[in-house]
């Protein structure tokens, strides 16, 4: 027997997605829902924004902003990568002057 989620629900799931970069077998693993389903509500999700952006083209969709944070916080993690790279680059030299 299907069950019914709530909207919320799925567009929480949606955005675990498309936000945090999760995999569908992640989700599937921690929430206990079908890659089908979370493929649905993904397609579900897409067209609504699709809608939304053919109205208004002015305004970002809840699709585009979920890509661009991920985007953001993907560059955010690699500056951080090279921020401690140079942190111990810079160390390193200190040692090697004194």
């Amino acid at each position: 027997m299907p069950r019914n989620y709530e909207p919320e629900f799925k567009k929480k799931i949606v955005r675990l997605h498309l936000e945090e970069g999760r995999t569908y077998a992640s989700i599937r693993e921690e929430y206990g829902i079908s890659k089908s389903a979370i493929s649905s509500w993904f397609n579900e999700f897409s067209k609504e924004c699709q809608k939304q952006a053919d109205t208004d083209n002015t305004v970002k969709t809840d699709l585009d902003i979920m890509k661009e944070n991920l985007r953001l916080r993907k560059e955010l993690e690699e500056m951080k990568k090279e921020n401690l790279f140079l942190k111990k680059a810079a160390a390193f030299f200190a040692k090697e002057i004194d």
